[in-house]
């Protein structure tokens, strides 16, 4: 389950990101759960500069906008762990 929260103090692109997030774990049948900050120090906390923002699993991926749909889809899914060439012979990225 991914922890999903939304950063914002009640402004209409607040809580239209807020539904975005929430239609598109319904459509995609994601299993997350979903929590509104409200509160300034909470928020303050994440050291984003301008809100709504949208933090999954502990990390600010967006901020200061309502992303797309396509964009927020890519933003809800799970971070790869380790290198990005997933530990793949022959590669010279890591």
């Amino acid at each position: 389950m991914i922890q999903v929260k939304i950063l914002g103090t009640g402004c209409a692109k607040c809580n239209q990101l807020a539904d975005a997030v929430k239609a598109l774990i319904a459509a995609d049948s994601i299993v997350a759960e979903v929590e509104k900050v409200e509160d300034i120090q909470k928020i303050m906390s994440y050291n984003v500069l301008s809100t709504p923002a949208l933090v999954v699993d502990g990390e600010v991926r967006a901020s200061g906008r309502v992303p797309s749909a396509d964009e927020l889809r890519s933003l809800l899914s799970p971070k790869a762990k380790g290198c990005c060439c997933k530990g793949s012979s022959g590669s010279s990225c890591c």
